[in-house]
């Protein structure tokens, strides 16, 4: 990721949260920790949002259905700087980052941008 950051990164870094019975099944947050070696390498400061619902996985569902999946799943609970970045490992709809980005908006940023290490192609969401 660090090969082709985006032109502002803002002030601060947000992972995606991830549910903390899914983390436990997976043993880590991907996002976490890739925000965690970004924000250690560009010196900025990883801040953190919680996943407020289990959700089901939305590899099955469609875009529309990934929205309404998604709406309230994330909570800010401190005041965000004015402009954070959303680190994630893959975007495929976007309903993720959007449903994330409602949450920090709601917490203060005035700007919010997704930065992901990968896209699933246009075609497969």
């Amino acid at each position: 990721m660090l090969t082709r950051p985006p032109p502002a990164l803002g002030d601060a870094l947000l992972p995606v949260p991830m549910y903390p019975a899914r983390a436990r099944e997976r043993g880590f947050n991907q996002a976490h920790w890739l925000a965690s070696q970004l924000g250690r390498r560009l010196e900025l400061p990883v801040v953190s949002a919680a996943s407020t619902q289990h959700l089901p996985s939305q590899r099955s569902l469609n875009r529309r259905q990934r929205m309404a999946n998604m709406v309230g799943a994330f909570r800010v609970s401190s005041v965000l700087p004015a402009h954070v970045t959303i680190i994630d490992d893959v975007v495929t709809t976007g309903a993720t980052g959007h449903a994330l980005a409602v949450a920090a908006l709601e917490a203060g940023a005035e700007r919010v941008d997704i930065w992901a290490a990968a896209r699933t192609p246009l075609d497969k969401s």
